[in-house]
């Protein structure tokens, strides 16, 4: 099985960090610094389908926890930090209850194990369009994704997923049509039986609708030690709006 692709950063005790629906590994770098500088090898990890990471037509939290696992016996990776953002959080309990042996604490950012609404119909549209027209700058791209997408920061943070195909010819590096087949799946609940023992932690955005506060007896119905702390002055992407404070709450959780 082919690994998953990831950037390596630092040494000392493994760190897994699982970017959100959309998104990349990379996107991640900055924190990941901050992170192996308290001693830790930090994984950015691609998630299939996306950033640099194999494409392939099924896409299921199952497949994306065994990925990981795959990844982690490639790495050799035991007893990992596990930090997961959206649905790469999703990842990350479906990851830490089905291999609990190999998750030493599990980071849970802005989402719950609870379903969700599909709510990406249109920016996958927007996507779509984008795969299907010869690309050739980025202002044209932009100016695609406008018609689906109108908040600029939104746009700016699916515009990442641009590379350059060939001289002249830009192309998109998540697979938009395995995602957009799969999208329900994106918000899908975690299994009523899913368990996870360890430390746990749960981030809210304090201006996110992603969490709220009667969820945590959810969470502790599957996580028992669970604890849910608020992030202020930041929304669904808390760790690029208030990373000084994301970075704080981790730390301090690591560090107990």
């Amino acid at each position: 099985m082919t690994p998953l692709h990831s950037q390596i950063i630092g040494s000392g005790s493994p760190l897994v960090i699982l970017h959100g629906f959309l998104g990349m590994g990379d996107n991640w770098k900055t924190l990941a610094l901050k992170f192996a500088d308290q001693g830790y090898q930090v994984h950015l990890v691609d998630q299939r389908n996306h950033g640099r990471s194999f494409h392939d037509a099924q896409f299921t939290y199952n497949l994306l926890s065994e990925d990981l696992r795959h990844y982690c016996i490639h790495h050799a990776l035991q007893r990992v930090v596990l930090i997961g953002h959206s649905m790469g959080g999703k990842t990350a309990m479906t990851f830490a209850t089905q291999n609990p042996h190999l998750c030493a604490k599990l980071v849970v950012a802005d989402i719950g194990p609870k379903a969700y609404p599909q709510h990406h119909q249109f920016i996958l549209k927007g996507l779509s369009e984008l795969d299907n027209t010869q690309l050739t700058s980025r202002k044209q791209a932009e100016e695609i994704l406008t018609t689906y997408v109108p908040e600029p920061g939104v746009r700016q943070f699916l515009l990442k997923n641009l590379y350059w195909v060939a001289s002249g010819q830009l192309g998109l590096r998540v697979n938009v049509p395995a995602l957009s087949t799969h999208a329900e799946q994106i918000g899908q609940a975690l299994k009523e039986e899913a368990r996870f023992d360890g430390p746990t932690l749960f981030l809210k955005g304090a201006h996110s609708g992603y969490i709220e506060a009667t969820d945590l007896w959810l969470m502790q119905h599957h996580f028992p030690m669970a604890t849910l702390q608020q992030i202020e002055r930041a929304g669904h992407w808390l760790h690029a709006e208030n990373p000084e404070d994301f970075l704080a709450a981790v730390s301090a959780f690591l560090a107990a």
